[in-house]
């Protein structure tokens, strides 16, 4: 009875030590990034996680389009994602057609604070692989009419300058397992007329419904005297 006892007791214990290191081998290794997200900036990663449309607001040098990024590059890396969506309106219109070369020539101008965030985050090599690999991919809004959003992270910047129509086309284009981030500044609106923003229609829609949040960044990230004339624009508009 002792030798089985024994023998019972070892096989416990090699049952233990087997799970245990497994355990490690399923636990995730962080994603180390070149730049510490804030506090703040944390608590804004956290909601994204919590959810599925996000709207993260703030004023120029919050840090939103870095969050942003951060948040899917980190999904991206993990494997908790298969790609990453990027878009930001370029003109009122879309209208690429005048510029020079292929689709991602023609809205790199455009899409350089998003470029500029993500090398600052990883090394470039590597994000530009990623690109190469078709793991991350950019186009305007409108090349994105038909697509279903599978597993992925949508990043849409500068949302304030995004139509109603524009709106309602993305919002329903998000597929299961899939997140849709909105970073924009409501006082940054560059078309014609303040009212054709879809911005306050996307808040309007997403009252009430569950896995929709908006979140305020209020620190700056930049130098101090932004804050002055942020301040100062805002008495004199």
């Amino acid at each position: 009875m002792r030798k089985k006892a024994n023998v019972l007791s070892r096989m416990n214990v090699s049952i233990v030590k087997n799970n245990t290191s497994r355990s490690k081998k399923d636990k995730k290794t962080p994603i180390q990034f070149k730049i510490t997200l804030s506090e703040e900036q944390k608590e804004t990663k956290a909601k994204i996680l919590q959810n599925d449309v996000i709207v993260v607001f703030g004023k120029a040098g919050s840090g939103k389009t870095l969050i942003s990024a951060q948040s899917a590059l980190d999904a991206l890396l993990s494997g908790d994602i298969e790609n990453v969506y990027i878009t930001r309106p370029t003109v009122s219109k879309e209208d690429l057609g005048f510029l020079p070369g292929d689709l991602k020539e023609k809205m790199d101008p455009w899409l350089a604070p998003l470029y500029h965030n993500m090398y600052a985050l990883n090394d470039k090599s590597q994000i530009d692989k990623l690109l190469a690999d078709k793991k991350i991919e950019i186009a305007p809004i409108s090349f994105m009419r038909g697509i279903t959003f599978v597993n992925s992270y949508v990043l849409v910047d500068e949302c304030q300058n995004i139509t109603k129509d524009q709106i309602k086309m993305l919002i329903t284009r998000i597929g299961r397992g899939s997140k849709m981030i909105f970073t924009g500044d409501a006082s940054q609106i560059d078309l014609k007329k303040n009212s054709d923003s879809g911005l306050n229609y996307l808040l309007k829609l997403g009252e009430d419904i569950k896995g929709f949040v908006t979140y305020q960044l209020k620190d700056n990230h930049r130098h101090p005297i932004v804050d002055r004339f942020i301040d100062k624009m805002s008495e004199i508009d």
